[in-house]
């Protein structure tokens, strides 16, 4: 078994370093599995809405234009038709499903596997937000000014309000709540930070706790 990495902790009173768990951050990277997710992650932000009217939903056209004969135009029936101006659309795009289906079990195979090349590559750590009396995005700059690159992925929970306003408005970087984590984020991000107490419902994300309920 991989030995079990270790993270950074940022925001804590002295320098020093987490043991992370081996399953979740130290697993194999299967990118057709992370190709997968991410397709399904995409498709399902579509909003699909995409339409146009055929001839039998444009207003107007419900008479003849000009009577059959005896005019020297071509007979016509009604003005919406397709080759009309203002007339319906003859083969119009509709409302459509783009949803991709993958399976529980690939979709957390895929997170593990993304947050273990974080890991892996030394890019992943652990906000300590006890130093947070008050929202400060001046204080939230700099302990991100010391770690990884930007765009940077925060991972908080939803109660930790002043962290959000810590560090919401900083360029570059998106915060997120361990229940909206989406694997296309993790491979957007070019550094990761999960405070403390989202860790947990990170690692439930990732299907250990239900792992380890089963047995």
């Amino acid at each position: 078994m991989a030995a079990s990495p270790k993270a950074p902790v940022l925001g804590g009173v002295k320098t020093q370093e987490v043991s992370l768990e081996a399953s979740v951050f130290a697993v194999e990277v299967k990118p057709h599995l992370l190709h997968e997710t991410v397709r399904a992650e995409l498709n399902a932000a579509r909003a699909a809405t995409r339409g146009a009217k055929t001839r039998g939903l444009v207003a107007g056209g419900r008479s003849k234009p000009w009577r059959q004969k005896g005019t020297g135009r071509a007979r016509a029936g009604t003005t919406r038709a397709p080759h009309w101006t203002g007339g319906g659309v003859a083969f119009p795009p509709g409302m459509r499903n783009f949803e991709v289906k993958v399976n529980r079990k690939a979709r957390r195979s895929a997170l593990r596997g993304a947050l273990s090349d974080h890991a892996g590559k030394g890019t992943l750590a652990i906000l300590d937000g006890s130093g947070f009396e008050a929202p400060s995005t001046r204080k939230a700059a700099e302990l991100l000014k010391g770690f990884g690159d930007r765009p940077t992925l925060v991972v908080m929970t939803d109660d930790e309000e002043i962290l959000f306003k810590s560090f919401r408005n900083l360029e570059k970087v998106l915060v997120t709540t361990p229940g909206e984590l989406e694997v296309a984020a993790l491979l957007w991000a070019r550094s990761l930070v999960v405070s403390e107490a989202a860790l947990p419902l990170v690692l439930g994300r990732a299907g250990v706790v239900a792992e380890e309920e089963a047995q």
